[in-house]
């Protein structure tokens, strides 16, 4: 059975969401308004879902390099950059966070709308899970993340990072210091239940 397929707009932007791909939503359009990309950067454009963070990038950088685990994610990702022509810019690569990439690979700016909802780990988890799901303490990937970012950074180059607070922001802020990088926030969504989304930019120094 073929799977079905979403229309999510953004200003006058449209884009096609396979149901196994994470849904573009509060925590993606904030990202989106405030998204930092000029003229002529490289772009590393991490677990990019259907890729509405890169294709909005790829209008101004010189390249983006989308990357997801979710192989229907890339698929999307694809036909959405298609239909915004920005596929001439953009490359798309499958694997978890940076193993994909080779170990001199370098960018100006890497975005990452990370797993940050505390989950239980089990078997059987779907594809759109995984795009929320950051374990036990809502920390697995972005430590992980945190750790590898530095050195695929040029050096003006820069980070930002969407979480939640669920996942804890201080602890993101310290985990940047202790591998040497500066973080700030820089635009916070106060969502219901007590939760805030936090968009942060990290540079090395």
């Amino acid at each position: 059975m073929p799977s079905r397929t979403k229309r999510v707009y953004f200003g006058d932007y449209v884009f096609f969401v396979d149901e196994n791909v994470y849904e573009p939503t509060e925590d993606s359009f904030l990202f989106a308004e405030n998204l930092d990309v000029k003229e002529g950067e490289t772009v590393l454009d991490m677990g990019t879902g259907c890729g509405i963070l890169g294709v909005l990038a790829a209008k101004k950088a010189v390249s983006v390099l989308a990357v997801d685990v979710n192989p229907h994610a890339l698929r999307c990702a694809k036909e959405n950059a298609e239909v915004h022509d920005t596929r001439s810019k953009m490359s798309f690569l499958r694997g978890d966070l940076f193993a994909p990439l080779g170990e001199h690979a370098k960018f100006d700016v890497v975005l990452f709308n990370a797993p940050y909802l505390p989950s239980v780990e089990g078997e059987g988890i779907s594809w759109v899970e995984r795009a929320w799901a950051g374990g036990a303490s809502g920390r697995e990937v972005i430590d992980r993340f945190i750790q590898q970012v530095p050195t695929h950074l040029r050096p003006s180059g820069r980070v930002l990072l969407l979480q939640s607070n669920l996942a804890g922001l201080d602890e993101t802020v310290e985990r940047f210091a202790l591998y040497g990088m500066h973080a700030r926030i820089v635009a916070e969504r106060v969502l219901p239940l007590f939760e805030t989304l936090f968009l942060l930019e990290a540079r090395i120094g």
